[in-house]
């Protein structure tokens, strides 16, 4: 894998909202909530708004950046078949800029690509007659997007030029004798006497069953994503050409459905566009929308996706309370079920006061809370009552509040430190039910082994989260009782402590700690939140401490993540490992697994090669550069494109990402980024890592504040990404080379439901056409010696036979006679070294099946 899909793969991730060559953008001060950052409109598709209240969002206004332009555009290139070709141009613009390449309008999936310092490169090797055609580079950013285009042509070889030259001093004899030249006739000149003039353009000399230049369709700039309000006029335009008539096209909407006029669906198109109009969109309108346009050559598709935006749901649950005191509280909820189509960028939380003499109105606590639990440490008194709720808020709007918290009684004295909990060893109780213990709430999340509840004590009314295990089958029961066994090991302040556990017939519960502040990433990006690199090494300082523990009871954890990092508290700093479902211990066998997570798995998961603690620490690294840079360095376009980079094990220190962090920051985070796990930095090498002890609280002035909006536009990125499922299906990836993502394939798209292939048929079908002349054959009169060159243009389509009669007498080829037909209609009978004999009426018929053309022309041939 080298520099071209690294580049890919830092510019264009088809998860990470972060994606680096977008991030071009001019930052937009947070303290002003009218304004906003554009960058996440190109990331996303969408515009931010700010929240100047609860009930609706105004307008942002616009930075403008500096839009792609190549200083030097692409050139065409003409190469010898079997030898090498490269493409390059120079682009200038607002950085960071994307790059991607096309091929006669099909993406480019080569490893020969390279954009380094406004230097773009695209190499082919041992080119062949299907390299041929059109290369278009197209550099875009936030502000715009722009492309060049170049032809690359490819030359027969030595030995097959011979052959052709052969060929032709057989069928042409007569030195002095030439066919007659196309090219020169196109521009009006007439090379000798000798010569008929047919009119035809040189785009139709080529011989029989050759193929003309560029792709059968080209789509002209078409759009990649149409982003519409709800009740808006959605409106899917694509523009395209054809390298031949007719042109017939369709849509389909999902792979699956083909697009229709309708109620409020209309479609129209020409041999040169088409084009889908929805009135007023709906959600279930949102989508993908693919043209497919067909001639007689061939055909292409593109897809354009299509989001319908409107306010995301209420919160799905009500805010619960924990961390109680005389003045402050901590508020947990959970996030909309539906985002309203595009990210939810926060939360507002409500408070109302309860008791006698209070108007009963909802004033506002917190507008923008970032992450989905929140410290209200103003504006409440001690043994005061209250309720709180919370709406959640897009680029569309606000949502409608969530349900009302049960009402709340402030303690009476202020907030006193718990003393320090004793670890528990848990045996699983198999005679009582989780419901005997604990209140079941509402849901706090979902996963592959089951779903999470927040649950309390009916005794001590103490706050937990309930893991609720699928154990219908010996093998769900077996992985429940595997974490529970793994949890009793793992007692340390750093990870997250089971508490109980319960097991019944159908279902096995784990009780766990409930941790009120939520993930650390979402932590960092608060805008009162202190983002440095001093900062980013203590909280690496906490990980690979409680990583070492781990390590220790020889336990490898398999799912480091960001969301598995997570805070304490709201407050401070503090925080704990949660999720051990995948972990295993190591018992001296080999263990293989086949699970984890695309951007954070090490190597060896992905090459199904015996796995060790070494493989977290790779997991640690990948954490730590994004918690400096704000960016994935393994993300790609897709997971097979993520799987290729993390196999090459190669990445690189974005200059401007990394503009602020030291060098050893970076020699850290590349001691843990080892291809080869052995030479993987252990937890207590790592903990003792110049890194770790260059800072002191005497550089703690000096250490500067790092950029929060890549970390943003990540978090975004990573929240349209999550499903639930933990599980990287390593199943998947054995059959990446059939899939149509994967690099070399053939197709981006999956296949076509059987109504869409019907559909796509009957295209086909429209084209067909009987045989017509649109070039007839010329009456001509040339001197006996010379060469005379009768030439018509014929459209039919399937399969044009033609045949050439002299005097109702058919015409064979011959040394002295050559006939030339391709597929773009043009048909020639050439004549060399005419005689008397040549003289007559000469026909061409032409047919396929569905009917039959004729014209004629008379040769005279002087004496």
């Amino acid at each position: 894998m080298d520099k071209g899909v690294r580049e890919s793969k830092t510019f264009v991730s088809t998860f990470r909202l972060a994606i680096k060559p977008r991030s071009g953008h001019l930052c937009v001060k947070e303290q002003n909530v009218n304004r906003v950052d554009t960058s996440d409109r190109k990331e996303l598709g969408k515009s931010k708004l700010g929240i100047p209240s609860a009930t609706d969002a105004k307008p942002a206004s616009v930075p403008v950046a500096e839009a792609p332009q190549f200083k030097e555009p692409l050139q065409d290139c003409t190469v010898c078949e079997g030898s090498d070709a490269t493409f390059q141009g120079v682009i200038t613009g607002r950085h960071p800029v994307r790059v991607s390449w096309l091929h006669n309008g099909e993406k480019v999936h080569s490893s020969k690509t390279s954009f380094k310092n406004g230097d773009a490169k695209l190499t082919l090797t041992k080119c062949s007659s299907g390299d041929a055609g059109t290369y278009t580079c197209v550099a875009e950013n936030t502000a715009g997007k722009q492309s060049s285009s170049a032809a690359l042509h490819i030359t027969a070889s030595k030995e097959t030029s011979r052959s052709r030259s052969e060929a032709t001093h057989k069928a042409a004899p007569h030195e002095n004798k030439q066919l007659c030249s196309a090219t020169k006739e196109e521009t009006g000149l007439r090379e000798g006497k000798d010569k008929v003039s047919t009119g035809i353009t040189d785009s139709h000399l080529q011989t029989k069953g050759s193929t003309s230049r560029g792709p059968p369709v080209e789509f002209l700039d078409p759009p990649e994503l149409v982003e519409v309000r709800v009740g808006e006029e959605a409106r899917i335009h694509c523009e395209f050409s054809s390298s031949s008539d007719p042109v017939a096209s369709c849509w389909i909407y999902n792979r699956d459905k083909v697009v229709s006029g309708g109620k409020r669906v209309s479609v129209t198109g020409s041999k040169t566009q088409s084009t889908v109009v929805i009135s007023k969109a709906c959600p279930d309108d949102k989508g993908s929308y693919t043209i497919v346009v067909r001639n007689q050559r061939g055909s292409a598709h593109h897809t354009v996706s299509l989001s319908v935006i409107d306010r995301p749901d209420p919160p799905a649950s009500h805010p619960v309370v924990s961390q109680l005191s005389a003045q402050s509280l901590v508020l947990s909820w959970t996030g909309p079920s539906y985002d309203g189509g595009t990210a939810v960028l926060g939360y507002i939380v409500e408070l109302r006061q309860e008791g006698l003499n209070q108007s009963g109105t909802w004033t506002e606590v917190a507008s923008r809370c970032k992450s989905t639990s929140h410290r209200v440490s103003s504006g409440l008194e001690p043994q005061g009552q209250y309720r709180f709720r919370v709406r959640a808020y897009n680029s569309a709007g606000v949502s409608e509040p969530s349900k009302e918290s049960n009402c709340v009684k402030m303690a009476t004295t202020k907030e006193q430190k718990e003393d320090p909990k004793s670890y528990v060893t848990v045996t699983i109780d198999t005679k009582n039910k989780v419901k005997d213990h604990y209140n079941k709430h509402e849901k706090l999340g979902v996963g592959k082994f089951g779903q999470v509840f927040r649950l309390s004590h009916k005794e001590t009314g103490q706050v937990c989260a309930g893991k609720f295990y699928r154990a219908r089958t010996s093998k769900e029961r077996s992985a429940a009782l595997k974490e529970i066994e793994i949890m009793n090991s793992l007692h340390h302040p750093k990870l997250v402590q089971c508490l109980a556990a319960y097991a019944a017939r159908s279902e096995t519960v784990m009780v766990m700690e409930y941790i009120a502040g939520g993930e650390l990433f979402e932590r960092i990006v608060d805008e009162n939140f202190e983002h440095t690199e001093l900062t980013s090494a203590r909280y690496m300082q906490q990980i690979l401490e409680g990583m070492q523990y781990v390590h220790k009871q020889n336990i490898v954890h398999l799912d480091l993540k960001p969301e598995n990092i997570v805070c304490v508290d709201t407050a401070g700093t503090k925080i704990k490992i949660i999720d051990f479902g995948l972990a295993s211990k190591l018992d001296g066998k080999p263990l293989m697994v086949m699970h984890g997570t695309p951007e954070f798995v090490a190597p060896e998961v992905i090459s199904y090669e015996p796995v060790g603690l070494e493989t977290d620490m790779w997991s640690i690294g990948v954490i730590c550069f994004i918690l400096l840079s704000g960016e994935s360095p393994f993300q790609g376009n897709s997971d097979a494109e993520t799987f290729a980079l993390v196999t090459a094990a190669k990445y690189e220190f974005d200059p401007e990402s990394f503009e602020d962090i030291s060098d050893q920051a970076k020699d850290f985070i590349s001691s843990l980024l080892k291809k080869d796990r052995r030479c993987r930095l252990s937890c207590t090498e790592a903990l003792f890592h110049p890194w770790m002890a260059s800072f002191t609280p005497l550089t703690r002035r000096s250490t500067k504040s790092l950029s929060k909006q890549k970390m943003r536009r990540f978090l975004a990125k990573r929240k349209w990404k999550k499903t639930g499922k933990a599980v990287l299906a390593l199943q998947r990836m054995a059959n990446l080379s059939n899939r149509p993502d994967s690099p070399g394939s053939s197709s981006e798209e999956p296949g076509w439901s059987q109504e869409a292939e019907e559909a796509i048929q009957s295209l086909d079908k429209q084209l067909q056409r009987e045989p017509r002349f649109q070039q007839a054959l010329k009456d001509t009169t040339l001197p006996r010696g010379a060469t005379a060159q009768l030439t018509c243009l014929i459209s039919g389509y399937p399969n044009v036979d033609v045949k050439w009669l002299q005097n109702e007498k058919e015409v064979s080829e011959s040394s002295r006679v050559t006939m030339e037909q391709n597929e773009d209609g043009f048909c020639s009978l050439v004549l060399a070294d005419l005689s008397p004999s040549d003289s007559g009426v000469y026909k061409c018929r032409a047919s396929n099946k569905l009917g039959e053309a004729m014209c004629s022309a008379k040769l005279t041939v002087k004496m």
